[in-house]
């Protein structure tokens, strides 16, 4: 299971949100780049870029801060926040990003998801992001009546790359996994699944590592790094065990 770090932009600056609230932000870094870098420099396989404010634009207003990134790392980096186009995606491939994340056009337009994984095989991860089961879009902001679980089935046979599956009410508030919702997701589809929200400590890590057979690959964590509740070497050394 790969240990993911989250870098997640706000107005070029490093933040971490509570439930994706964008007025509940708590800045950590005024270069978000330093932060990758350090991310990287203690093991991980992969960081997690989310442009919040494209999230919500609808574009990718960050794409600056994330080729930043991109110049100073060379551990792949996946992308989301604003992905509502093919262009979107060809840019962000071209500047050196490994995958793409798209939310809410999973909801109002599966279509352009199967295509763009047909388009680019390998690079199209589904952000599938839940509340009280049912997914959220534009930016957490609104809740759709799709079931994570179906949504998640629907893109089975398109070629997907993974499934970044996230409990909103757990989101930043460092009160443990959804182990549970994020066990059954895994079950129900045969693509492999990235849990995210709310991992506090290393106990959290143990836990996800217990449901890692259903077909979870990876865990994506911020707060935790963030607030140095959780350390990153000790749950990459962990997961690298088991």
């Amino acid at each position: 299971m790969r240990i993911i770090p989250a870098v997640d932009i706000k107005q070029g600056k490093c933040v971490r949100l509570r439930q994706g609230r964008m007025d509940q932000a708590t800045e950590y870094a005024a270069d978000p780049a330093a932060m990758a870098v350090k991310w990287a420099s203690m093991g991980a396989q992969m960081i997690h870029v989310v442009d919040l404010d494209g999230a919500f634009a609808k574009s990718a207003v960050n794409f600056d801060s994330v080729k930043a990134i991109l110049d100073q790392v060379s551990v792949p980096i996946q992308v989301g926040g604003g992905i509502r186009d093919m262009a979107t995606i060809d840019t962000y491939l071209n500047a050196g990003v490994d995958r793409v994340i798209i939310g809410s056009e999973a909801v109002y337009r599966p279509e352009f998801v199967k295509e763009a994984c047909y388009r680019f095989p390998g690079k199209i991860v589904v952000g599938i992001d839940a509340r009280n089961g049912m997914v959220a879009v534009e930016g957490w902001s609104q809740t759709s009546e799709t079931r994570a679980v179906d949504l998640a089935k629907a893109f089975e046979t398109s070629g997907v790359a993974a499934i970044n599956f996230t409990d909103i009410h757990r989101d930043g508030m460092q009160t443990g996994p959804n182990i549970e919702e994020t066990a059954a997701l895994a079950q129900a589809v045969s693509i492999p699944v990235i849990a995210s929200g709310g991992v506090s400590t290393i106990e959290d890590i143990i836990r996800l590592l217990e449901i890692e057979q259903y077909g979870v690959t990876g865990v994506i964590t911020g707060r935790a790094l963030y607030e140095g509740t959780l350390d990153l070497t000790q749950a990459i050394q962990m997961s690298a065990r088991e």
